[in-house]
């Protein structure tokens, strides 16, 4: 798309402002403040629009022919005057596919972090500093789901990021927690946001920053085991840490495998991730007994592109 190629930004806020009558009695039900307005709605406008409170989460996935920048300028200004926010408070991301280590580069050193509700919990989130959020709003759904079967159990969250899956196990009463991301950065956000639900207690959540795939060889030697896990793991990962590139398509039984040997009796694993087209080995029905439920793990707001996939595997 080149400047002589006429969009008009008045129809994306219309559009905006539709969804946004549709969605904020739901979200105010949900006890939501921060959800999904616009996904890809109309090809002209491929953004995906997320509302985080008081400011707005813009992300402009490339097209062959990408917008320009006077027009991105203009659909920001008349995005910030439609939901009546400050400019400043328009955050807008061009969305290209992320390697390895790049989605943990700096954007914005002194972007303001702020929390967000999210059905009585409080998140930490800062949309410009680094590509993602610090909370993945498709997975709020999941995360329930965690917090409805944790009481009394332990629980093991793998490719952590910020935490978000044990804030909702120990709201839920999980009984202990072990956190687990290659980050520094993400794990000292993955305890503020325990935090700020005065939920942090250092004898029954612990946080371990490490390579996950040298993790699980590490407790599967030492033969722990945990009654609720969540793996959540990246698409593709070459990071400087790790000691091997990883690539989920290709490495899922192995990881899978040595997962499912921490899993104690009658315990159950949530198991996700994001990439387009992936495909779940069969023999892992060898492994465990398999549900996918993307159904009931893809929230209201994202229906309109499934985000990710998602199975509940248990012990056999």
């Amino acid at each position: 798309m080149n400047d002589t190629t006429q969009i008009d930004p008045q129809h994306l806020a219309n559009r905006v402002q539709k969804n946004r009558r549709q969605l904020d009695k739901w979200a105010r039900r949900e006890g939501l403040e921060a959800y999904r307005l616009y996904d890809r709605d109309m090809p002209e406008f491929p953004l995906a629009i997320d509302r985080y409170g008081e400011w707005l989460h813009v992300q402009v996935f490339e097209k062959r022919r990408p917008l320009t920048d006077s027009q991105l300028g203009a659909m920001r200004e008349v995005l910030a005057q439609t939901l009546d926010l400050p400019l400043a408070q328009v955050v807008l991301k061009v969305r290209r596919r992320q390697r390895g280590s790049s989605q943990y580069e700096r954007l914005d050193d002194h972007a303001p972090s702020f929390t967000v509700g999210e059905r009585g919990l409080r998140f930490e989130v800062n949309l410009a500093r680094y590509l993602d959020t610090g909370l993945f709003l498709d997975h709020r759904d999941s995360r329930q789901m965690i917090r409805e079967r944790a009481a009394g159990k332990t629980f093991l969250n793998l490719f952590a990021y910020t935490g978000s899956f044990t804030a909702y196990a120990a709201a839920g009463g999980a009984r202990r927690s072990v956190t687990v991301d290659m980050s520094h950065t993400y794990q000292a956000w993955s305890q503020r946001n325990l935090v700020h639900n005065g939920l942090h207690d250092a004898a029954r959540h612990s946080f371990v920053q490490s390579d996950v795939l040298a993790f699980l060889q590490r407790m599967r030697r030492a033969g722990a085991r945990f009654d609720l896990i969540v793996l959540d793991p990246p698409s593709f990962s070459n990071s400087k840490r790790m000691q091997d590139t990883f690539d989920v398509q290709r490495d899922q039984l192995q990881l899978l495998a040595d997962t499912l040997a921490l899993l104690a009796p009658g315990g159950e694993l949530l198991f996700s991730n994001n990439r387009q087209g992936f495909k779940l080995d069969p023999r892992v029905d060898e492994l465990a007994a398999v549900d996918e439920i993307t159904q009931q793990t893809v929230p209201l707001d994202f229906r309109r592109h499934t985000p990710h996939r998602c199975w509940l595997l248990r012990s056999r």
